[in-house]
């Protein structure tokens, strides 16, 4: 191979850049030259001039106007003199004719006056006196074509500017600001994730699997009749994976594998979107089988006709309409396959979502336990673990949790342990992660006074007794008065992952964040402006119970609650306004009725709550077994999920439900 490559050494690529120097090294080697700059002319005075005009050494003055410059040129006999011996050698390359000294003047009239003076009272005749204009014929012939010059040429940046930049490849050239920008991976180079890297998802990664395997064997299904899907639509909340599920694709398929975002059709031209969108499909064509992989559809997929107030033509709908055609219109795009990933299908547009367009509709939901377990493996893989280290545990302590957020958790948990000097990352590590990325990061040196101190300990016991003495509430695991993010304290709960919630459920739940503003009732006979963010979540949580779920026996069994999103721009609300107003005194209803129950908890064990209070205020932080000193065994403890018992050390904290003041 070296031998090879000496032989063949790498020529250097041709750049236009070249071709304007060479052409500024020449203008400015002309103007050089043209100039007195390479010749043995000398700048003198006024008054040395008319010393060598008195001893007879000037031949000829020539003065130039436009300049204000008198040019000197000596008589061979003056030349020969020591005085003037610098001037007297001429570069070979000059030649005759240039001057030996110059003479810069300021009024003409005055310095014209004055030679002729000493001129005619010494008798010199043989000088003579002549006028000229001097003219750079190089400057001449530019100057009329500079304006034109420099239009063009910051014509030619703006356009290179708005197309993308960059002088090479497609997008970049003022006439190729049609072309699309997509990037085609090579699965050998750009990309080796491959669907090892993809933990969880099963379902989803099935589906993908066998979009990849139908083009690397179409026989296989061809044979029974079975045609390629046109697409798939990755849909799922934000952090579980759709991006990476592309990523493995890219890695596994061994075809040609176009990937761009759906803002990159959008640009300030007209028509480029779906020139774009054209020019996309032709290189997939040319070079099928090949992928398609359109991040964030939603750019460009939204529904038509929604926003256009002005009646005026969409750009953006447009590039929709080529797409469409594209994907199933007329022509027939042979073994292109399109995958689009968006976590706003709701807005996406009903033509692009049918059959025969995105066939498949494949749904990445937020990780279970056991997915969670199996997304920690595939993190944990480069950090230097405890063999102590229970991925069972952390898994079940981050409920809720998406594969990003787990992948967060995994680098703030390696982080914390570099920062203490530890060898390897162990349980609490990842415990301490937990709680910083859930309630933020700790400020031990936030001013409290000690009576707000005292407001806050007894607002997180106040969280603490509710929850511990309601059956369905969270099961509490820790409580801090420590503050966090914005935070002055939080309480943090292990809840129960549960694919339907009945009522009492939800007025449990909403009776437990109600119980830090009841303590402060039932303790000071005062609230403060620490509830808030207890107050926006029961808030929601009510209106939900009777807007969206239909568990308000006043309002019935209906929902105002539209999964397509057709509403979304609607002036209008889909109910009177008798019935807006029932709906709020029923909001308003059901969370006074739970304050009042929190309030009449904690007055039943109020000396529990003081007892717990004062706990807080000497440790700052209390685990699951200080309340089970104080409180005795949660009488529900039978029947709740294995997960809630999970905690075994005063360390294991929780991950999900932070209440904070």
């Amino acid at each position: 191979m070296s031998k090879e490559n000496n032989k063949n050494p790498k020529k250097p690529k041709f750049n236009s850049w070249w071709i304007y120097g060479l052409i500024a090294i020449l203008l400015i080697g002309f103007q050089f030259l043209g100039s007195s700059s390479f010749s043995n002319t000398s700048e003198t005075n006024i008054s040395t001039l008319h010393t060598y005009l008195r001893n007879g050494d000037v031949d000829r003055i020539v003065v130039i106007s436009n300049t204000r410059q008198a040019k000197i040129y000596l008589t061979d006999e003056a030349l020969a003199k020591e005085v003037h011996k610098d001037v007297a050698r001429k570069p070979a390359f000059i030649g005759a004719g240039s001057p030996q000294y110059t003479v810069k003047f300021g009024d003409p009239q005055n310095f014209e006056d004055d030679i002729k003076e000493i001129v005619i009272k010494n008798n010199l005749d043989a000088t003579s006196i002549e006028f000229d204009n001097e003219s750079n014929l190089l400057l001449d012939i530019l100057m009329p074509f500079l304006p034109f010059v420099l239009i063009i040429g910051i014509w030619i940046y703006l356009m290179r500017r708005m197309s993308g930049g960059g002088g090479t490849g497609a997008g970049g050239q003022i006439f190729n600001i049609g072309k699309s920008k997509a990037k085609l991976f090579d699965e050998k180079t750009d990309t080796r994730t491959s669907f090892k890297d993809v933990a969880g998802l099963e379902g989803a990664k099935e589906e993908v699997e066998e979009i990849v395997e139908f083009l690397r064997n179409p026989d296989k299904y061809t044979s029974l009749g079975g045609k390629i899907p046109k697409g798939a639509l990755l849909v799922g909340p934000p952090g579980t994976g759709k991006t990476l599920l592309a990523k493995a694709v890219a890695g596994e398929a061994k075809v040609p594998f176009f990937s761009l975002s759906g803002s990159d059709f959008v640009e300030m031209f007209v028509g480029v979107g779906a020139s774009r969108v054209r020019d996309l499909f032709k290189q997939a064509k040319d070079k099928s089988p090949a992928i398609i992989f359109i991040d964030e559809i939603d750019a460009i997929g939204r529904a038509r006709g929604k926003n256009n107030f002005t009646g005026s033509n969409d750009e953006r709908e447009n590039t929709l309409n080529q797409l469409l055609t594209e994907m199933d219109g007329f022509g027939t795009n042979t073994n292109v396959i399109v995958l689009a990933a968006t976590n706003r299908a709701d807005v996406l547009d009903k033509a692009l979502m049918r059959a025969g367009r995105f066939d498949r509709q494949i749904y990445v939901d937020l990780p279970d336990i056991r997915e969670r377990k199996e997304i920690f493996e595939v993190h944990l893989r480069p950090i230097k673990t405890a063999e102590t280290l229970d991925l069972d545990f952390l898994a079940r302590q981050t409920p809720g949790f998406s594969g990003a957020d787990i992948a967060n958790v995994c680098n703030e948990a390696a982080l914390i342990a570099a920062r203490k000097e530890k060898k390897a990352v162990n349980k609490q590590d990842f415990l301490d992660a937990v709680d910083r990325i859930v309630g933020g990061l700790e400020k031990k040196n936030k001013i409290i006074t000690p009576g707000e101190k005292k407001t806050i300990a007894y607002h997180e016991a106040g969280h603490a007794t509710t929850s511990w003495m309601l059956e369905h509430a969270a099961p509490l695991v820790k409580v801090t008065i420590v503050p966090r993010g914005q935070s002055l304290g939080a309480a943090w709960y292990l809840p129960e992952e549960r694919l339907i919630v009945r009522p009492e459920q939800m007025l449990d739940e909403m009776c437990a964040t109600l119980g830090g503003r009841a303590a402060e009732k039932v303790i000071f006979n005062k609230i403060s402006t620490g509830a808030l963010s207890d107050l926006e979540k029961v808030t929601k949580q009510a209106r939900a119970m009777v807007t969206v779920y239909g568990l308000n026996d006043e309002i019935g069994n209906l929902t105002y609650y539209d999964s397509s999103g057709q509403d979304a721009y609607g002036f209008s609300k889909p109910y009177s306004e008798e019935t807006a107003q029932k709906i709020d005194e029923e909001i308003s209803k059901i969370i006074e009725e739970q304050y009042q129950r929190a309030i009449q908890v904690l007055t039943e064990h109020k000396d529990k709550l003081t007892t717990l209070a004062e706990r807080l205020l000497e440790k700052e932080v209390i685990f699951k077994e200080d309340l089970e000193k104080i409180f005795g065994k949660r009488p529900f403890e039978d029947e709740i999920v294995e997960v809630a018992a999970a905690d075994k050390a005063s360390d294991e904290t929780a991950a999900e439900g932070s209440t904070s003041v």
